[in-house]
C-alpha cells in the first residue's frame, strides 16, 4: 500500500497572531517538505489546483517540476487537476513534460473540482459542470493512449489527425479520477478502467463502502483486469508524538479554514467538540499519535480495500517545523507499520 501527502499549498494567517508568511517563503518551505517526504520513504507527493488567495497552487505541474529537481523516487501527482475548466491538451503536455523531467514519476489526478473559482476565470459555465468533465476526461484519456488523434466534442474545437507532444517518459501517464462521493463519477472511472481516489473529508469513512463496492462491481462489469484495480483515499490529517499534542496543534488552523469555508458554503462553524468527534475511529480526520493514525489507515484499508492513502497536511498554514515533524512521523513510524500489515 502506498502512503503519501497532498497539499493545496495553503497560505492562511496564523490563527493566534493574525500574521501570514510570504508566498515566496511558503514555496521554499514546501520544497523542504517534499525533500523530507522522499528522505523518510513516502511514496507520493500530490498538489491540488486552486485559484483563490488562501491557496497558492494554481499551477500544480510547475510546483511538481520544482519538486522533481529536489527528489529522485517519490511519485509526483496533481490532487486534483480541475479538468472541467482546463484544456486537456495542455494538461497532457504539462504532465508529459514533468514525466520527462522526473524520469517517469508524473501522475494526473483529474476531478471536477469542489471549488468553482476556475470556471468564471477561464470562461466556463457552471451549468456545464459535469458535461465539461465527462467530455474533457474522454479527450485526456485518448491523448494518453495515442500520439496522433482525431476527436470531436461539444465544448472544444475538434482535433483532426494531429500529434500531441511531447510524449511522456512512461508509456502512458498514470491517470486517476478523483471523486467526492458522486456515484456517476465513480462509474465513469470504472468504465475507463482508471484508478479511483475518494476524498473523505467529512462524515464517516463507512459511508464510502457503497461507493468502493460500486467501483469494484462497475470495473469488473466493464471487463477490466481486477488485478490492476487501484483505489485511494485522500483525507485531512496530522501526526504528533501524542494524541493531545496532535489535536491541540492542528485544531487552530483547521478551525480557521473550515469556519471560513463554512461561511461561503452555509456550513455550521467548526467547534472543538465537532473536531474531536471527527478524530474518532469512525470520523473523517486522521489526527493523532503515530499509533492512532496507523490504526485508522489500516481500518480504512481493510474496510475499503485501499491501495493508496494520501494525508492532506496541513489544512491552513501551520508552522513549518511542526509540518516537518508530522512528515517525519508519517514516513518513519506510520508508513512502515501500514506496509507491514498490508504486505506491500
Amino acid at each position: 500500500m502506498e502512503i503519501g501527502i497532498s497539499t493545496f499549498v495553503e497560505l492562511t494567517p496564523d490563527p493566534v497572531t493574525g500574521k501570514s508568511i510570504s508566498q515566496h517563503q511558503r514555496m521554499k518551505d514546501l520544497m523542504e517538505e517534499v525533500a523530507l517526504m522522499e528522505q523518510v520513504g513516502l511514496d507520493v507527493f500530490a498538489v491540488g489546483e486552486h485559484h483563490r488567495p488562501d491557496f497558492i497552487a494554481s499551477s500544480p505541474a510547475v510546483i511538481l517540476a520544482a519538486a522533481a529537481a529536489k527528489t529522485t523516487k517519490i511519485k509526483l501527482s496533481s490532487a486534483v487537476t480541475v479538468l472541467s475548466s482546463d484544456d486537456p491538451v495542455r494538461v497532457f503536455q504539462d504532465f508529459a513534460t514533468l514525466d520527462l523531467l522526473s524520469d517517469g514519476r508524473a501522475e494526473i489526478m483529474a476531478g471536477r473540482g469542489s471549488f468553482i473559482e476556475s470556471f468564471p476565470l477561464f470562461g466556463y459555465n457552471l451549468d456545464d459542470y459535469d458535461d465539461l468533465f465527462a467530455e474533457k476526461l474522454d479527450l485526456l484519456f485518448e491523448l494518453n493512449k495515442s500520439e496522433k488523434i482525431s476527436w470531436k466534442g461539444k465544448f472544444r474545437s475538434p482535433i483532426n489527425n494531429l500529434g500531441v507532444y511531447p510524449r511522456p517518459y512512461q508509456q502512458e501517464l498514470p491517470l486517476w479520477v478523483a471523486v467526492g462521493g458522486t456515484p456517476q463519477s465513480v462509474m465513469r472511472a470504472a468504465a475507463y478502467g482508471l484508478p479511483l481516489a475518494m476524498a473523505i473529508i467529512g462524515g464517516s469513512p463507512e459511508n464510502f463502502k457503497g461507493l468502493a463496492q460500486l467501483y469494484r462491481d462497475s470495473y469488473k462489469k466493464a471487463g477490466h483486469d481486477e488485478q490492476k484495480l487501484q483505489l485511494a483515499v485522500h483525507s485531512h490529517g496530522y501526526i504528533a508524538e501524542t494524541s493531545q499534542q496532535a489535536a491541540d496543534e492542528f485544531y487552530p488552523s483547521y478551525n480557521h479554514v473550515m469556519t471560513q469555508l463554512g461561511k461561503e458554503r452555509g456550513w455550521q462553524p467548526m467547534t472543538r467538540q465537532a473536531f474531536d468527534a471527527m478524530r474518532s475511529k469512525r470520523g473523517a480526520l486522521l489526527v493523532g499519535s503515530p499509533q492512532e493514525v496507523t490504526e485508522k489507515i489500516l481500518y480504512e484499508q481493510e474496510m475499503l480495500g485501499l491501495t493508496r492513502f494520501l494525508m492532506h497536511i496541513s489544512v491552513g498554514t501551520m508552522p513549518h517545523d511542526k509540518v516537518m515533524k508530522a512528515i517525519e512521523l508519517l514516513g518513519t513510524k506510520v508508513a512502515p507499520e501500514v506496509r507491514k500489515h498490508t504486505k506491500k
